[in-house]
């Protein structure tokens, strides 16, 4: 699988940061989620979609929240 998990091009749909070798959007990932919907069910919807993607794609947004209320933090001490 290509290590690079998140794609955004011009050429696809408009700069849409979607998943890698796919045209669906890294937000429909968080819609579902936000929904309630499982990863399962994102999964069986958008099949063209690795598990592993997911799976990095929430590790990354965990390291930018940790990363981004660290400098929240350092900016209101």
């Amino acid at each position: 699988m290509n290590s690079k998990v998140i794609n955004i091009d011009s050429e696809i749909l408009g700069g849409t940061p979607v998943f890698s070798g796919t045209r669906v959007p890294i937000k429909n990932l968080f819609d579902y989620l936000e929904t309630g919907d499982t990863i399962m069910n994102f999964l069986e919807d958008f099949e063209s979609v690795k598990k592993e993607q997911v799976i990095s794609v929430l590790q990354m947004s965990e390291k930018l929240i940790e990363n981004s209320t660290n400098i929240l933090n350092e900016n209101f001490t």
